[in-house]
């Protein structure tokens, strides 16, 4: 009995690793457009306390110079309809009246949050308008609060005579929240 005649075999290159790799790149440059394009940057535009009427009753109307600082916001943040998504307000009288120019200018209707709720405020303003610019005008009492949950940290508040404090809060899908605070 003869033996098994011996062919040549010819070795192709096993190319698993090269295949395998290539797949997990495109796979990887797929992921990180998909995270690109959701990462988003949500601004707030948080405005302090203002100036009111002297008097005794408890929710006392914005002072003239109250008002011209309403003006003054409005011819801000007037001019370039859709910059705002939204603005926020909380219960008191003068919040109202400062917020009533520039949302007329708008076209925007304010949305009133009761001032014992900051942290709802703060949470509406972040989920519905991501990615979006929300003013939240608050009250000497609430600013540092809305601050606080917006941010994290501590950032040191208006003080009760200082009515020209706008807060910029940037706040990323990814990294860290930034807070500029602005004089007007």
């Amino acid at each position: 009995m003869e033996p098994p005649a011996i062919t040549p075999r010819r070795r192709r290159p096993f190319l698993a690793p090269v295949w395998l790799t290539m797949l997990a790149a495109v796979i990887a440059i797929g992921v990180a457009i998909v995270v690109y394009r959701s990462a988003t940057t949500t601004t707030v535009l948080l405005l302090g306390p203002v100036e009111k009427e002297a008097g005794t009753i408890d929710d006392p109307p914005l002072s003239p110079e109250g008002e011209q600082r309403s003006q003054r916001l409005a011819r801000m943040f007037g001019e370039a309809r859709g910059a705002l998504s939204a603005i926020y307000v909380s219960q008191t009288r003068v919040a109202q009246q400062m917020a009533g120019p520039l949302a007329e200018r708008l076209g925007l209707h304010p949305i009133v949050v009761p001032a014992n709720n900051v942290k709802n405020m703060a949470s509406r303003a972040l989920h519905e308008h991501e990615g979006g610019t929300v003013l939240l005008i608050g009250t000497s009492a609430t600013v540092p609060q809305l601050l606080r949950s917006l941010s994290d940290r501590d950032v040191p508040a208006p003080k009760d005579d200082e009515y020209d404090s706008v807060f910029v809060v940037s706040i990323p899908t990814f990294g860290d929240t930034t807070v500029l605070r602005l004089r007007y």
